[in-house]
């Protein structure tokens, strides 16, 4: 399993959802749920660990493969903390 550091740490502010916090640090939400644990909603004044995984991100097309997005299938399930890809999906590159 791969090792992530934590280099930031985060305060949700009013109205912020999953996603926004995910694009603002350009970190796959799936990752974000995963080293927080978490089990429902953010809130505000939740406290947040960013990991370091980041990239670009891109929304992936029905030709687009886990290689073709990081260069190959074990960067691309470490990237973004999952071995799924679908037409439509947010990845980080």
């Amino acid at each position: 399993m791969l090792e992530l550091e934590f280099i930031v740490y985060y305060k949700v502010q009013k109205g912020q959802t999953l996603a926004k916090v995910a694009k603002t640090f350009c970190v796959a939400e799936r990752l974000i749920v995963k080293e927080n644990r978490l089990r429902a909603e953010l809130c505000e004044g939740q406290i947040l660990r960013i990991p370091t995984q980041r990239g670009n991100a891109f929304t992936a097309h029905e030709q687009a493969t886990k290689a073709l997005c990081c260069g190959s299938d074990k960067r691309y399930e470490e990237k973004n903390g999952t071995d799924i890809l679908y037409p439509g999906m947010r990845v980080i590159l």
